[in-house]
């Protein structure tokens, strides 16, 4: 049987080690290209909105006071920061032992002018008797049998009488009338020192604690209503263009991946005269109350108008006026023209076909001609995450 030649098979062995390398070299090279994660360019509806800052606040908020000098209980203190509190809970009582000693000793001099004043006076018999002598003189003097002079004396002891009688009624109403306004006034300072919440709401911030000796005036607790205000900041150049009850999307930068949905209640006619940005007060509809925290913030774009577009990519493709397409594996900056742009999407009207895919994530680490490997990601242009 015929054997190869040593050099035909040396040969041999020279290409299967060639092709080896070759198809290494392929599959290394392969391995190597960065991943380019891409999301395919489609028809829709584009969303003209106007992008906007936003900020949660509370409703309001109050610093409550004492009326009330005094010393605070530990009895009914309710004051730590974060506690629910519903109107008329009690927040701080203070001691009103010496109030009560005050009422006591109003109540007693109560009873005391309204038994004066049922005992009545004892000018009242003195005008009694004053009244009758001078009916006798009266009929004496008719008879001429007194002078006018006698007449006229008797007459004016009687009126001395009633006067004397109408002014102690008077007195002694108005020493119960004092006494009665003086215990009102003890029992309505007893009440203002139970100092009660006049709305609900949570504490924010403690400011007496018990046994605390705070004066009249001194401050206790500041509340924030449960009731929160999304707050919008729209330029003056994008402030024309909105109208009540506009949708709105907003994200909130501690909850960066969900994407709340809302709309405008309220434009405020003025502009604030630092910044030049308008306030917009807006509802969002799809948000659990307890993330609503003030001082939050995030971002808004407000519906303005919509209509169909030839191609469509998410937001974060655009490189300014440019986009990263990816091509047969190969990267390309493509010059675009926008159209609506916002929150999630923008609109594409020139430079760019429905069905190409462009880059949408690390931007800066591609460079037009570069080889990549493809990872397709569903497209989230219009996506909206609750």
């Amino acid at each position: 049987m015929a054997t190869k030649p040593a050099s035909s098979l040396l040969w041999l062995k020279l290409v299967a080690a060639a092709v080896v390398l070759v198809v290494a070299y392929i599959a290394i090279a392969n391995y190597l290209k960065p991943v380019a994660k891409v999301e395919t360019a489609f028809s829709g509806e584009a969303v003209d909105a106007k992008p906007g800052s936003v900020a949660v606040q509370e409703e309001y908020s109050m610093q409550m006071k004492s009326e009330i000098a005094g010393r605070v209980l530990n009895t009914n203190y309710n004051l730590k920061v974060g506690n629910y509190i519903k109107q008329g809970d009690v927040l701080v009582q203070l001691d009103t032992g010496d109030v009560e000693i005050e009422i006591d000793q109003a109540k007693s001099e109560l009873a005391a002018a309204k038994q004066r004043m049922e005992l009545g006076s004892a000018v009242t018999y003195s005008l009694e008797s004053a009244r009758s002598d001078f009916k006798n003189t009266e009929r004496m003097f008719n008879m001429g049998q007194i002078s006018d002079s006698d007449y006229q004396k008797s007459k004016r002891v009687v009126e001395t009488l009633e006067q004397q009688l109408a002014l102690e009624k008077v007195t002694k109403q108005l020493d119960l009338d004092t006494d009665e306004a003086n215990l009102r006034k003890l029992e309505r300072q007893k009440e203002k020192m139970t100092i009660e919440a006049p709305f609900e709401g949570e504490v924010s911030y403690v400011l007496a604690h018990p046994g605390d000796l705070i004066d009249q005036g001194s401050p206790i607790v500041t509340l924030i209503t449960t009731n929160r205000l999304v707050v919008a900041k729209i330029s003056e150049e994008d402030f024309a263009d909105i109208k009540k009850g506009q949708k709105v999307v907003v994200i909130f930068l501690p909850y960066h991946e969900w994407r709340y949905n809302g709309f405008v209640t309220q434009i405020l006619p003025t502009a604030d005269p630092e910044t030049q940005r308008h306030l917009v007060y807006l509802n969002i509809t799809d948000i659990p109350s307890e993330k609503l925290i003030p001082g939050i913030t995030g971002e808004v774009t407000i519906q303005t108008g919509e209509h169909q577009a030839k191609a469509i990519v998410p937001r974060r493709a655009l490189l300014n006026d440019n986009v990263y397409v990816v091509k047969d594996g190969k990267v390309e900056l493509r010059a675009v023209k926008k159209g609506f742009v916002w929150l999630t999407g923008a609109e594409i009207t020139d430079g760019l076909e429905p069905g190409e895919q462009v880059i949408v994530e690390d931007l800066d680490s591609f460079r037009d001609g570069d080889s990549v490997k493809v990872q397709e990601l569903p497209s989230d242009a219009l996506a909206k995450k609750k």
